[in-house]
């Protein structure tokens, strides 16, 4: 039963879509599923890229943390997503701390077991290379926000990636669940907890928006893209 669970899940990640059978039970036996509790590290910083994780269940923040010790988160991993992908064509040091947002389960995967699983399935490494473009220019994108624009409009812009990625379109409104806390919201954007408080105050106060520790929902979309 615990073999059929890895192989649905594993079968549900976009990158392995289009293996045959055969490749899915291997990558099954390479990988090792992991419980982690919120907020326990998954790796460190100068640890070694000795291993891929793929994210089955909660949410998983990467961040770096400056000489003065203030934490920056640089994305958020969801269910369905690889994380710690470098390592692939990378052995040196880790240069991020992955961290579980909520209780977590991943399946991690040895650097060597992937690299031979790679060999063996080449149509991957076009797919893993697109993968790790894209999150750089994602990268980028963040960067950008967080030198360019004013702390509203990084919120706004944060808030309109997530619906984006997660949200779903019901009428004319947007849900996204889980919700992240303000600290969470505050590390990705660079702006104090006050500040993201007081920003997400004032577009419930004016109908844009409406969230609790759950849920957002966002009403008045185009209103908010305005604010970007």
């Amino acid at each position: 039963m615990a073999n059929k669970s890895k192989l649905w899940y594993l079968e549900n990640f976009n990158l392995f879509k289009g293996l045959d059978q055969e490749s899915m039970m291997t990558l099954s036996k390479i990988a090792v599923d992991r419980e982690i509790k919120k907020s326990e590290p998954i790796y460190f910083a100068h640890d070694p890229s000795n291993s891929i994780f793929m994210l089955k269940t909660g949410r998983v923040k990467l961040t770096r943390t400056s000489p003065d010790g203030k934490e920056m988160i640089l994305a958020l991993i969801n269910p369905g997503e690889i994380f710690g992908e470098l390592a692939i064509y990378d052995d040196s040091q880790r240069t991020d701390y992955a961290i579980a947002l909520d209780k977590c389960m991943i399946c991690a995967i040895s650097r060597d077991d992937f690299n031979v699983f790679l060999e063996k399935n080449p149509e991957l490494n076009l797919k893993i290379s697109k993968l790790i473009g894209f999150r750089m220019r994602k990268f980028s994108k963040h960067i950008e926000d967080l030198v360019f624009k004013d702390a509203t409009q990084r919120v706004v812009s944060f808030l309109l990636n997530l619906a984006e990625e997660q949200g779903k379109k019901i009428g004319e409104e947007t849900f996204v669940k889980p919700f992240l806390t303000h600290q969470d919201i505050a590390e990705l954007t660079a702006c104090s907890r006050q500040t993201v408080n007081a920003i997400l105050t004032d577009l419930r106060e004016q109908g844009i928006i409406n969230f609790d520790r759950k849920k957002l929902i966002i009403s008045r979309e185009a209103e908010l893209k305005k604010l970007s």
